[in-house]
C-alpha cells in the first residue's frame, strides 16, 4: 500500500538477457540457420497498485512474443525484429512505452556484438 503522502510516478517491469535463436540476416549463408539474439526489454507501465499478477505485466508474455515473431519464419534485419516486438508488448493497453535492444553477437569481426535499439510510446 502505498502511502498517503506518496503518487505512484511510475512502473518498470523489465527482461534481460533474454537469449533466442533466430533465423535473421540479410546475408545468403544467413538462411536456413539459426543464430543467436541476446534480448532486452524495459516496459513503462500505467503507474498503479500491484497486489496480484494480473495488476502487472507477466515476464513470460514478453518471451511468448518473441518466440511468436521468431516462429514466423526468417526475418532480415534484427531492427524488424526489435520494432515488431515493442509493437506486440505496447498491445497491452497498460504498456505506456517501451524499449528494445537487440544484440547479435559474432554479427562483426572484432566486436562482441552487433545490435539495435529501439523505442516506442503510445501517441496519447
Amino acid at each position: 500500500m502505498t502511502p498517503p503522502n506518496f503518487r505512484r510516478d511510475g512502473l518498470t517491469v523489465f527482461v534481460r538477457g533474454l537469449s533466442l535463436a533466430a533465423e535473421i540476416g540479410v546475408h545468403a549463408h544467413e538462411r536456413g540457420i539459426t543464430q543467436p539474439l541476446d534480448v532486452d526489454v524495459t516496459l513503462e507501465l500505467t503507474p498503479g497498485p500491484v497486489e496480484r499478477l494480473d495488476d502487472t505485466l507477466n515476464y513470460e508474455t514478453v518471451r511468448a512474443a518473441a518466440h511468436d515473431l521468431i516462429a514466423r519464419g526468417h526475418m532480415e534485419l534484427i531492427e524488424t525484429f526489435a520494432e515488431r516486438l515493442a509493437a506486440a508488448c505496447l498491445g497491452d493497453p497498460r504498456v505506456r512505452s517501451v524499449a528494445v535492444r537487440v544484440e547479435k553477437p559474432g554479427a562483426l569481426r572484432g566486436a562482441q556484438a552487433a545490435g539495435c535499439e529501439i523505442r516506442l510510446s503510445r501517441a496519447d
